[in-house]
């Protein structure tokens, strides 16, 4: 099991802080969005594995110590499936993936939910 910042987050980051990027990673633009395929996350991953059918979410947006933000997004199954990765994103459809991980599947029913948090730490 594996959580990364992609090379396309920093790439991202990187142009948010020197003013060449204008879509913030806020409650507007931040969404999280959930997979069903099989992998393992990856530096290089730009998608998620076999990316799910329910549309990602807005996420919630705090910053809990100064180095750190959070999101935070529940999805909610529109069937039976097993998601296995998840990723932040800096848009609803297309977009960057700034954040994937993998996780051991999770098998789901038509209406269970997953309550993701992801961090991400400036060290």
């Amino acid at each position: 099991m594996a959580t990364i910042y992609t090379s396309v987050g920093e790439t991202v980051v990187v142009d948010l802080i020197d003013g060449v990027s204008a879509v913030h990673l806020d409650a507007a633009n931040a969404k999280i969005g959930w997979g069903t395929g099989a992998g393992t996350a990856a530096k290089a991953d730009t998608t998620l594995f076999t990316e799910a059918s329910e549309a990602r979410v807005a996420a919630v947006v705090t910053q809990p110590t100064a180095d750190k933000n959070q999101w935070v997004a529940t999805i909610t199954a529109n069937g039976a499936k097993t998601i296995t990765n998840a990723g932040l994103f800096d848009a609803a459809a297309a977009g960057n993936l700034i954040v994937h991980g993998d996780f051991t599947g999770i098998v789901l029913a038509l209406g269970d939910k997953i309550e993701f948090t992801i961090s991400l730490e400036q060290t």
